[in-house]
């Protein structure tokens, strides 16, 4: 157990690097100053480009396949056994990265949304799910043109898949599934709230789908 304990710290310390707030302090800006204040990779699209964008969500999803696809498999303490499977593991320590990316360390606990974080863990650990997420993810934006809603809908669909499938008989796996889709949930109360009140702001050139059904 001590040994888990362990990854799932040091998932969370790597998670506590955030990329825009990384990148940020090369170009002499605080990201969480700009824009809509939110240390995500939308954010910095918004607020400093194609380029910055990339190189945050580069780092940020990275970091979240580092802790669930290393991290997590790292032997230390000898034996040590755990009750848990690799796959629950893995996302644990996916799950604390987000965490860290969320609420870091090392930038005074105001980090970013994590859902970057978390499709790194789910690259890293179920490939074959992270197609399927990130499909329910592009059919939202492109339908609804809402990062937010879409994000939300992905995480969600995250948990739905691990429950729908052979997957489902780890129940500790669901739980920490199911926790990772609570999380982007909460991270996106805003966002949530906004759309409620018709404020949420669109990326009106992604809605590809809903042109081109309102003109059939």
């Amino acid at each position: 157990m001590m040994a888990l304990v362990v990854k799932v710290v040091l998932s969370y310390l790597l998670g506590s690097v955030v990329g825009s707030l990384l990148l940020g302090r090369l170009r002499g800006v605080d990201i969480r100053k700009t824009g809509s204040g939110n240390a995500g990779a939308t954010n910095a699209l918004r607020s400093q480009g194609w380029a910055f964008a990339l190189g945050v969500a580069t780092i940020d999803v990275g970091k979240g396949a580092l802790a669930a696809g290393v991290i997590s498999r790292l032997s230390m303490f000898g034996a040590d056994p755990v009750a848990f499977s690799p796959a629950a593991v893995g996302v644990a320590c996916g799950l604390a990265a987000a965490v860290g990316h969320c609420f870091p360390l090392w930038h005074g606990f105001r980090g970013g949304k994590g859902a970057g974080t978390l499709f790194g863990a789910i690259v890293a650990l179920f490939p074959w799910l992270a197609l399927g997420v990130f499909a329910v993810w592009v059919l939202s934006l492109v339908l609804s043109g809402y990062v937010g809603l879409s994000t939300v809908l992905a995480g969600v669909s995250f948990a739905v898949f691990i429950a729908a499938t052979p997957l489902r008989g780890d129940a500790v796996l669901v739980a920490l599934a199911t926790v990772a889709a609570v999380l982007l949930v909460y991270m996106h109360r805003a966002n949530l709230a906004r759309l409620r009140a018709g404020t949420e702001p669109r990326f009106e050139r992604v809605r590809v789908l809903a042109r081109l059904f309102s003109r059939t």
